[in-house]
């Protein structure tokens, strides 16, 4: 059964559409099956993997309303390796249309239970906002992987954000829990970015992941060319920084199931 993954904050601007596309690229490198679902309606996951956003027949938003299976919606991400279910700017209509539809909350989990054991890995691609859609992005979600920035008003964020998903934890999804948080946008050289490094630290401890993102120009080109950074530069600082995040995320699984075990 696949492991589900929200990747989400509410703060916009921290490198969540960054690291869903890459994280993804670089766990298909380390030869998982991954399907990438778009729930953002900018639909920049989608461009990002190298599909035109604007030439969709289906896209989630048919899935979440039933005018659609996953399976029909779906698109193969040549560039990046990975599985895509695509959005537009038709989403943002979704808070509405989803209204009546029965059990709204849970459509995107009953859309990718069929299709769970296909995948080693489902990533979910948030938008920057605690709405309809994210709470669906929760409620199919097992974690939540937070990406955000070192600075002070990012702090402020993931206290608003962790007591979103307790909330959903309480009445939605009993098994949701954090998959790690991750710096994004990292340089070493800002004081600023250091002392909030150390209160993450201190706060959160094994909940922060070791694996540090750099700021990084390849990172920011690779979108405008639909591929993730592993295929526009696999040797740059960003290319590395992700491949060492699926590793990470790879150990943490394995250590998760072996408690499990005992």
């Amino acid at each position: 059964m696949g492991r589900v993954i929200a990747v989400a904050n509410q703060k916009g601007g921290v490198g969540k559409t960054t690291t869903c596309i890459n994280l993804a690229a670089s766990l298909v490198a380390a030869k998982r099956h991954v399907l990438v679902v778009d729930l953002d309606p900018q639909g920049n996951a989608t461009t990002g993997s190298g599909i035109d956003k604007l030439d969709l027949e289906y896209s989630v938003l048919d899935v979440l309303t039933g005018q659609a299976s996953l399976v029909d919606a779906m698109h193969y991400s040549e560039q990046c390796g990975y599985q895509l279910l695509p959005a537009n700017r038709d989403l943002t209509a979704a808070e509405v249309v989803l209204l009546d539809v029965p059990q709204r909350e849970s459509r995107l989990k009953d859309a990718l239970a069929p299709v769970r054991g296909n995948y080693d890995y489902i990533l979910i691609d948030c938008p920057p906002s605690l709405n309809m859609l994210t709470v669906n992005a929760l409620v199919a979600a097992d974690s939540v992987l937070i990406p955000m920035q070192c600075e002070y008003y990012a702090l402020e964020g993931l206290t608003d954000l962790i007591g979103s998903i307790q909330r959903i934890t309480e009445s939605l999804n009993p098994q949701l829990e954090i998959e790690g948080i991750l710096r994004t946008m990292h340089d070493p050289r800002l004081s600023l970015a250091m002392d909030v490094s150390e209160q993450l630290k201190e706060h959160f401890g094994d909940l922060l992941f070791n694996t540090l993102i750099p700021r990084n120009v390849r990172l920011a080109e690779a979108p405008s060319h639909g591929m993730a950074v592993l295929g526009y530069d696999k040797q740059s600082k960003g290319a590395l920084a992700y491949l060492a995040l699926a590793g990470e995320l790879g150990r943490r699984q394995r250590e998760r199931q072996r408690s499990q075990k005992q």
